[in-house]
């Protein structure tokens, strides 16, 4: 009530003034209490006059844009207006903090990979980011304030909005049917919802695959465990010849040699895809690499192929083995991957047939690695597929062959992880061509001990 003394206090001046003025003035006329009370009144019309003026242009200022600074007055309105201006910017930049925030909050959900969208009691939609519209089919902007049963009409999303909390979302069919969308539904505030959406189609593939993968192994795995378990049970009931038995031992160490490739190949795989990328700086010479898938091709062929290999680098068709060539990554891996390639073509080519490797540098650098073949050849609409892991074109000659279904998904793996590709050409009846294609940052010339030793010096 500090106000309320110095405006009482310039009251009683103004009535003590304009009556000493009016008595003045009334003397003359012979009205002196007259005139006293006339100054007194007019007098502090004039200062409540004046003081009407002041509040008028306060309240002016507060019923205006408010953008400039408040009327500099003094006294009781001077007073208010500054108080009333300090108190309207602490709401300006508490308002200004907290729309920061906001901002900042909903950016946050624009980065997520999920989607959200939120309902109001009505199931209009307030807001939703904009991995929520693609997921839905919405358009951020243009469909707020619509039903969301008008945009998304899968029975199971409306079943599942409708149907009370759950903790368990609903997968729908995401946007023109290419995949599964999960969409879990959270009340929240007064009757309104929280949405989020996630594309699960990558993981209900992973888990598909997952899903055959164990199947399939357990299924490459119970064959010969089967064929094992009935020799095991005729060698211990039935008295065998010489001769059986040394057939049933023998029929027991094939299906023993299978399942022991089918676990070795699993476990190649398992290396490959959880170990770090192979090393761009450990060199090996081509030529030891050819050298071994050579050994291991010829072993396998004992005679029944003819058999031709080229590993020196092959410019416009002509050897040049004084350069050769090295390659930059894993021994092992890179044996295995040719090895495969090598090895099927073997199996896979009748007695008599011709398997060919030539390696050839591209002129951007790359190296192809080919081999080819003239076995049976592969149709068309079985090539996109070949390299799915137990992924066979004719399963029972595989299984004749020793095959364990995983060899061209190792090849493509260890491609992959070097930075190339595998490239697969074929027409039933005339063979088939499998080629490796390695960058050219993995591929140099053959560099002597004494140059290698003076280059790291």
């Amino acid at each position: 009530m500090f106000w309320l003394g110095p405006r009482v206090l310039f009251a009683v001046m103004a009535a003590v003034v304009g009556g000493a003025l009016g008595h003045l003035c009334g003397e003359r006329l012979g009205m002196p209490q007259l005139g006293s009370l006339l100054g007194s009144g007019v007098l502090v019309a004039l200062a409540a006059v004046v003081d009407s003026l002041r509040g008028a242009q306060l309240l002016g200022w507060l019923t205006g844009e408010l953008d400039d600074g408040c009327p500099r007055q003094n006294g009781f309105w001077g007073e208010a207006g500054a108080r009333i201006e300090r108190a309207l910017r602490q709401r300006e930049k508490a308002t200004a903090r907290e729309r920061e925030r906001l901002s900042q909050f909903l950016s946050g959900i624009e980065a997520s990979p999920n989607g959200v969208l939120l309902l109001d009691a009505r199931e209009q939609i307030e807001w939703c980011n904009q991995v929520a519209a693609e997921h839905l089919g919405l358009d951020a902007q243009r469909d707020l304030q619509q039903r969301i049963t008008n945009l998304v009409r899968a029975p199971a999303f409306v079943a599942h909005l409708h149907g009370g909390p759950s903790d368990q979302p609903v997968q729908i069919p995401s946007l023109h049917g290419r995949g599964q969308l999960s969409i879990l539904v959270r009340p929240y505030g007064d009757g309104q919802h929280l949405l989020i959406t996630q594309d699960v189609t990558a993981r209900e593939r992973a888990d598909a695959t997952r899903r055959d993968f164990v199947a399939n192994v357990s299924h490459e795995i119970r064959t010969p465990l089967t064929v094992l378990a009935g020799f095991v049970e005729t060698m211990a009931t039935l008295p065998l010849s010489e001769v059986e038995r040394q057939r049933v031992l023998s029929l027991m160490g094939q299906q023993t040699r299978r399942m022991q490739a089918l676990v070795g190949d699993l476990l190649t795989l398992t290396r490959l895809e959880g170990s770090p990328r192979p090393p761009s700086d450990a060199w090996l010479p081509l030529q030891r690499l050819g050298d071994a898938v050579d050994t291991d091709a010829r072993s396998l062929s004992n005679g029944r192929h003819q058999l031709s290999f080229h590993w020196e680098d092959e410019a416009n068709g002509e050897a040049d083995g004084a350069k050769g060539l090295q390659l930059a990554g894993n021994e092992v891996e890179l044996q295995s991957g040719v090895g495969n390639l090598v090895n099927n073509a073997v199996r896979y080519t009748p007695d008599g047939g011709t398997v060919s490797v030539r390696c050839c540098r591209r002129p951007d650098g790359a190296l192809e690695i080919r081999v080819s073949d003239t076995g049976p050849g592969i149709a068309p609409e079985h090539l996109p597929r070949l390299t799915e892991r137990f992924y066979r074109v004719d399963g029972s000659r595989s299984r004749d062959t020793g095959g364990t279904g995983l060899g061209l998904s190792i090849v493509k793996h260890v491609a992959q992880r070097h930075g190339g590709e595998l490239r697969i050409a074929s027409e039933l009846g005339r063979g088939s061509t499998f080629t490796l294609l390695l960058p050219a940052s993995r591929v140099r010339p053959l560099v002597s001990q004494p140059q290698a030793a003076t280059a790291s010096s």
